[in-house]
């Protein structure tokens, strides 16, 4: 199991040869879900104890940010991984054809800047399933520019690019060569959305400190200062998994004072993010995906 970017001390890329992916799409189109979800239940164990540094930074994310005793920590980096796993089985059952439902909060945000002529940015991060989002919902008129990264594996890549262009999204890899800023940057100029993860250092190590549950944690430069010099406004967007088949979309403003000066306004945007972030993850503690200690300097 694995996301969609990395870290140096995080893969980015989905577990699995092709044609394991491959056959695990097959399944889903004769298996129920909820069987599917089974297997994850036992599997989840042994992958806890083969993968230490992961099972130690959740650990100690809830011992320390959360404030959980032992036994409530331990069950919660169990129900973590359980969870991560469900949402890898989503967009793999997405590629088969299974539909989800979606409840969504702040839609008017969204349509009140896809009704204006300039582009806007969405920021994602490494909660939730951000992702089946573009699987399932679509913008209503402008085009749809997803950042993902470049190393993932071709199953996952094919299947993303034929549902997302069936959604009006277009793929931009992300490069450590920094090659993909000249696509975000042309997608804004033609007044279009670009989604961009925000809460990841990859590729340029740019990053702005801000206080994130009691401390200081880096969060990437890179879409606050596009915001930023660009001039288009930014939202974030939560995909929060709550049931079986069930999706809840938080889509949430990231404000900064336009009368303040460019670096600090990227640095109020990045910390109004911080604390949309931390709140969200408050309400959904073990759907928190990053897997290395994301404060350490």
């Amino acid at each position: 199991m694995a996301d969609t970017l990395q870290h140096n001390e995080w893969s980015g890329k989905t577990d699995g040869q092709p044609w394991m992916q491959r056959s695990l799409i097959a399944m889903f189109r004769i298996l129920p879900l909820w069987l599917l979800y089974g297997v994850m239940a036992l599997v989840v164990p042994f992958y806890m104890l083969f993968s230490r540094k992961g099972y130690q930074a959740m650990y100690g994310f809830f011992r320390v940010r959360m404030g959980y005793g032992r036994w409530k920590s331990f069950w919660s980096v169990y129900a973590n991984h359980f969870r991560f796993g469900q949402i890898i089985l989503d967009r793999f059952g997405a590629y088969a054809g299974k539909k989800y439902h979606f409840e969504i909060d702040g839609m008017p945000l969204m349509d009140v800047l896809e009704a204006q002529p300039e582009g806007f940015l969405l920021l994602s991060s490494h909660v939730g399933n951000y992702e089946m989002a573009g699987y399932m919902l679509h913008s209503k008129s402008k085009r749809f520019n997803a950042l993902v990264f470049a190393g993932e594996t071709e199953t996952v890549m094919e299947n993303r690019q034929r549902i997302f262009s069936q959604n009006n999204i277009s793929m931009i890899p992300v490069r450590e060569d920094l090659s993909h800023l000249f696509a975000v940057n042309a997608a804004l100029e033609k007044g279009e959305i670009v989604s961009m993860p925000a809460d990841r250092i990859f590729g340029s190590q740019k990053s702005v400190d801000c206080q994130f549950f009691g401390e200081s944690a880096r969060f990437p430069l890179g879409a606050f200062a596009m915001s930023v010099q660009k001039n288009v406004p930014a939202l974030a967007v939560f995909v929060m998994k709550e049931g079986l088949r069930k999706y809840h979309v938080y889509i949430k403003e990231v404000t900064c004072d336009p009368q303040a000066g460019k670096h600090e306004q990227m640095a109020q945007l990045a910390q109004s993010f911080a604390e949309q972030l931390e709140s969200m993850v408050r309400c959904y503690p073990t759907q928190w995906f990053n897997y290395y200690n994301f404060w350490k300097p």
